[in-house]
C-alpha cells in the first residue's frame, strides 16, 4: 500500500519480464544484440567498420580475373587483411627507384680550321673539278632547255670504245644555216662508228664544239649529274677549307657564302659561254 496515494503497490517485474528473448531457430544467423547487463564485459570493436569483432567475417572471397585465377588459401578465400573492400587482393606497391643524376657530358671541342696551305690546296682542287663538271654540263643543259639547232653529223673518225670512245665529224645544220668541221660527236651508238655514217644530231649554235647525237633520258642525265657534282664540290669547299668552323658567326656566314658563290659563278660563266 502506497501511503501517499492509498493505492496498492505495483508488483515488481520479474527477470523474465525485464528481458524477453525471442527463440531463434537453430542454424539461422544471429545479428549482434546490445548488451543490457552493465556487468557484461566490454565488446571488442573492429576499428574499420565499428562493428563487434565477432560479427565481422575473418575471410572473404578473392576477386580475380578469369585469366589470372589460381588456387588461393582456404579454397579461394583469403584473410580480410589481405584484400580490399571489393575483394581485390592487395598488391605490393612497386618500390620507387632512386632518381639517377643527370649525366654530364663534356662539351664538344670545336675542330680547328685547317692550316692555310691545306685549305688553299683543297680550294684549288675542288674549284678545278667544279669548272670541269660545269663545262661538260653546259651544252646538255641548253639542249634540254630547248636552245639548240638540229641537223646531221657525218662521222669522220672514231677511236676507243665504251666510256673511252671518242668520235669526230662534220655537222650540217638544217636549212644549210651553218656547217661545223671537226666537232666532237657525243652519244654515238657502238654499231654506227664507221667513217661516213650520217646521224641526226643537235648543237647549241655555230660556235659550239660538240654535236649531240643521243636522245631520250640520256640528254637530261648529262646535265643533272654534272650540276650535282658541282654542288658536291661547293659543299666540299665549305667543309674542307674550314669556312663552317670559324668561331665568329658573322665571319662564318661570309666564308660559307663565298665558298658557295665560287662554283656557282663558274657554272654561270660556262653556261653563258655555251649559249
Amino acid at each position: 500500500m502506497n501511503i501517499v496515494t492509498n493505492r496498492p503497490a505495483a508488483p515488481e517485474p520479474s527477470a523474465a519480464t525485464t528481458r524477453r528473448v525471442r527463440p531463434t531457430p537453430a542454424g539461422s544467423p544471429v545479428a549482434p544484440q546490445p548488451r543490457l547487463d552493465p556487468a557484461d564485459p566490454p565488446v571488442e570493436v573492429e576499428p574499420t567498420t565499428g562493428a563487434p569483432v565477432d560479427a565481422v567475417p575473418s575471410r572473404v572471397p578473392v576477386r580475380q580475373p578469369r585469366w589470372q585465377r589460381k588456387a588461393a588459401q582456404a579454397g579461394g578465400w583469403a584473410p580480410i587483411e589481405e584484400v580490399h573492400w571489393d575483394g581485390t587482393p592487395l598488391r605490393e606497391e612497386p618500390y620507387p627507384l632512386p632518381a639517377r643524376p643527370p649525366v654530364r657530358r663534356a662539351p664538344a671541342r670545336p675542330v680547328p680550321p685547317p692550316t692555310p696551305p691545306v685549305g688553299l690546296a683543297v680550294l684549288l682542287a675542288l674549284s678545278l673539278l667544279a669548272a670541269f663538271f660545269a663545262w661538260v654540263s653546259a651544252g646538255p643543259f641548253w639542249l634540254a632547255a630547248g636552245h639548240s639547232t638540229g641537223g646531221t653529223v657525218m662521222i669522220t673518225e672514231c677511236a676507243g670504245g665504251g666510256l673511252t670512245q671518242r668520235c669526230r665529224g662534220i655537222f650540217l645544220a638544217d636549212g644549210d644555216r651553218f656547217q661545223a668541221h671537226g666537232v666532237r660527236v657525243s652519244g654515238v651508238a657502238a654499231g654506227r662508228t664507221a667513217t661516213g655514217t650520217l646521224l641526226p644530231a643537235r648543237m647549241t649554235g655555230p660556235d659550239g664544239s660538240t654535236a649531240y647525237a643521243d636522245t631520250g633520258p640520256g640528254q637530261h642525265l648529262r646535265w643533272l649529274l654534272g650540276l650535282a657534282l658541282v654542288a658536291g664540290c661547293a659543299a666540299g669547299i665549305v667543309r674542307w677549307t674550314g669556312a663552317s668552323r670559324l668561331a665568329d658567326e658573322r665571319q662564318r656566314r661570309w666564308a660559307v657564302g663565298l665558298a658557295l658563290a665560287g662554283p656557282a659563278l663558274i657554272t654561270v660563266g660556262f653556261l653563258a659561254a655555251a649559249w
